[in-house]
Formats: C-alpha cells, structure tokens, sequence
C-alpha cells in the first residue's frame, strides 16, 4: 500500500509538471485547443450538469442579482439535508428572519423522480490588478449551485428551475416581506413609504355579508385572470369605485382588499402632482401587485388649470341675511387634466407595470365625469350606505364580543327607521371607561337612535 501511494503521487507530480511545461512552451492556439479538448473530456465522463446562481449580477459588486435573492428564498424552506444554516434579517421585512443553508453545506432533494442537489459557496472576489486603487472593499461573492444528471436537462431547467423554484421563490418572498403604504403627499415628485399594518379584514367590515363575499370572489377573480386578460388584450388592472356618505366603511373597504391580497397600497394625492407628466412617472413607479388609491375623487375632478374654491366674504355693513361677495382662491398649482388622468391609468401606459388595481372613492358619485366612472374603468362600483342590522352585529361583535343580547331586537326595530353610518355606531359601542360595560354601550347607542328618530318625526311634523 505505502508504494501504491508513493506511486501515485509522483504520477500526480509529474502530471502537474507536465502540464505546467506545456503551457509555457506550447504556443497559445495549441493550449486553447487543448484546453477544449479537457473541457469536452470532462464533460464526457461527467454524467451531470451544474447551473450556478449568483449573488451579483456578471460584472458588479453592487448590483443584486434577482434569482439569487428568489432561490434564496425557496431553500430557506427546502434545505432539510443542510446542518448549518445562517439567519438573516429579509430585506423588507426587519421582524422577519431568513433562515438559509450556510456556505459550503449541501441539500438534496427530488423532483419529478430526479434527484437535485444544491450547495452554497463563497466566491473570492477577483484580485485587483498590481498597482491599483481601490476606494472600498468588496465582499466576497457567494452563489448556489443546482447539480442534476444532464440526461434531464430540460425538465430540469424548464419545469423545475424555471416553474417550481421560481414560483414558489417568488411565494415565499411577497410571504416574508413588510408590505407598505406609500405617499406622495410632500410634492416632491416621488413617492414615500411606511410601514402598512392597517388590521381590517373582511371579517370586521360592518357590511351585507353577501355583498361582501360578492366583493371576495371578485378580487380572487381578478388575482387568478392574467391568462385572461391575455386572451381579451386588456392590461391586468381592475377599478372599483368605492361611493356613499361619509363614514360609511370606504376607507375601511380599502384596507381589508389590500389585506385579502397581500398588495401594498399606493395613495396618490392628486393635489401633490405638479403635471400630467410626473403623474404618469408617478404611476410607472409603482410595483405589480399593488393597490392605486384616490380618495375623494370628486374634490379633484376641474382638473383644467387652478383649482378654485369659493370663500363668502362677509359685509360687516351688511346684516347676515343679505347676499355676500364671493371671493375665487386658488388652492392648488396643480396642472393635472382629466385626460392625463384618464390616459395614465387607462391608456397606453396602463400596461407597462402589470398586476394592479385601482380605486377611487368619493361621497358625491353624482359629481363625476361619466368618462372617468364607465365600465372598463371603473369595472366594479360598490355603494356604501347607512348601517343595517347585519352591520351592527359585526360591529357589536367586534368591540363587545357579543354575539347577541337582549337588547338587540330594539336596536333592530330603530335601524329600521332611522339612518346611522357604521362609523357613528361603533363610537357609541366603544367603551369610554373601564367602568362601562358591553349593555350600557348598546343602550348609548338605543339613546342615540331615539334622539334621531325624534328629530326626524319632528322634521316630518314641521313639512
């Protein structure tokens, strides 16, 4: 045995310095040649094909490469033959821990029947040429590495590579990041964010449980059509006009769809915009899967020039009851036009970001522009009217914990003849003090509800 090895290594010398002769002695075109012909050796006698996924994009130590932070992802919750992992911080999401396979450590999986297997490397950074100056460090590069026998090469690298590990990279991904709410209410041209942690859900809206499931199966619709819009050559975007009176649930609505679809929630303030072309940049800064709000849509519609509001000038030589002058102030410098509104989320440019919806809220959908409210704009318009007794008891069961109580049959028997918004019922079944229990908040809002009732028979009496 020790003459065996002996053996061997003094080959293995002599190997090496064969080669290391031969490439200083062999002209260049002989040792490209050759070193073909090893490439192609090698790969003969090799029964498998290796991809690599860099952390940088070729060339840059500065850019991210996409599939590296995707496949990342996938094996954080496929790498079970790993023994160490590493635990990082997701890059949007700072509650969030990523845990993945650490260098130098290996997972096999199976696929399909054909078996995988993924390492994790650290790849030096290339040395810097002699004499040179280099004003920061560069961190090592680290990559993973997917082996599998080249006999399945494209099922591999179609269905595998391409389908399951990206899509569901992807899943895990949107699963793990800090959703947000962005703003471009500075005037600066660009858009702001915080952090979007709004709790509404469907569960909570005050709303006709119908309608509310109605609204349910459309967004999942919408979620599952891309193929269909495809097909019919419209972009991938749906518009739902949110209308009623004030504190009816609109705001509450839009919180809960943004909730149901994981979508972060872009509120564009359009009296923030200085033109239609930094609304349209505005807009194609926006990300796919993503919610478009403008609340109060009929407070913006004289889109023309100067917005003008009118302010009563008061004659103090004059009694109350006589007419009053009429002072236009400008209040806006806005140049933004219905047309350039209508063309940024409906035109040409609508299709160049990919999976959106937008919405539009208003009080008065009366006031609006029949151009900006048809059918392919605003796909789905949803009302929203005063509290029903269905509503209440979502919202009795929200703040009370209560899922019936003797007092309720008289809170219905009043919501049937007199109008309270969901918002005016869930301040009187708030309670003000740790004293006031869940039955002295249902009769503050039976007292609520005769006061009106009152005032409304009154009324009918005086006409």
């Amino acid at each position: 045995m020790p003459e065996t090895l002996s053996g061997l290594v003094t080959a293995g010398i002599t190997f090496v310095f064969f080669c290391d002769m031969l490439r200083r002695c062999c002209p260049s075109e002989l040792q490209q040649y050759l070193e073909k012909c090893i490439t192609k050796l090698s790969g003969f006698l090799n029964p498998n094909i290796e991809i690599s996924i860099r952390e940088y994009t070729t060339g840059s130590h500065l850019k991210p490469h996409e599939a590296y932070g995707i496949v990342e992802a996938y094996l954080s919750v496929n790498s079970d033959g790993a023994r160490k992992l590493k635990a990082q911080i997701t890059k949007d999401n700072e509650n969030k821990l990523l845990f993945s396979m650490d260098e130098n450590q290996e997972s096999v999986e199976v696929f399909n029947g054909v078996q995988v297997t993924w390492t994790s490397e650290k790849v030096s950074p290339p040395a810097q040429p002699a004499g040179s100056i280099s004003y920061f460090s560069v961190p090592d590069r680290r990559c993973y590495k997917l082996k599998f026998p080249k006999a399945h090469k494209m099922m591999i690298m179609e269905s595998f590579l391409q389908g399951h590990v990206m899509k569901r990279g992807r899943e895990i991904v949107a699963r793990n990041r800090q959703r947000k709410l962005y703003t471009n209410a500075h005037g600066e041209g660009y858009w702001s964010h915080i952090p979007f942690e709004h709790p509404a859900t469907f569960e909570t809206l005050a709303m006709d449980a119908e309608e509310k499931q109605n609204i349910i199966n459309d967004l999942m619709s919408f979620t599952k059509g891309k193929e269909h819009y495809e097909r019919i050559g419209k972009a991938w975007k749906r518009g739902y006009l949110l209308h009623g009176p004030p504190g009816t649930g609109k705001s509450t609505m839009i919180a809960a769809m943004a909730n149901l679809l994981d979508y972060d929630v872009y509120d564009l303030e359009l009296t923030s915009v200085k033109d239609n072309a930094e609304l349209r940049k505005l807009l194609m800064a926006t990300k796919a899967k993503s919610m478009i709000v403008i609340e109060d849509i009929d407070c913006s519609l004289d889109l023309t020039g100067q917005r003008k509001r009118m302010k009563k000038k008061k004659n103090k030589n004059k009694s109350e009851n006589e007419e009053t002058e009429m002072e236009a102030v400008s209040w806006s410098r806005s140049k933004v036009t219905l047309s350039g509104l209508l063309n940024s989320t409906d035109g040409l440019w609508s299709a160049c970001v990919g999976e959106r919806v937008i919405v539009f809220t208003t009080n008065h959908v009366d006031k609006l522009d029949p151009a900006l409210i048809r059918k392919g704009r605003m796909d789905k318009p949803i009302e929203f009217s005063y509290c029903n007794y269905q509503g209440f008891r979502v919202l009795a069961r929200n703040y009370l914990q209560l899922e019936k109580h003797s007092l309720f049959e008289e809170v219905e028997e009043l919501m049937k003849e007199v109008q309270i918004t969901p918002a005016d019922v869930a301040e009187e079944l708030m309670p003000k003090s740790d004293e006031e229990g869940a039955e002295q908040c249902i009769r503050n809002l039976i007292y609520t509800l005769h006061q009106r009732k009152s005032k409304l028979n009154g009324a009918d009496a005086d006409s």
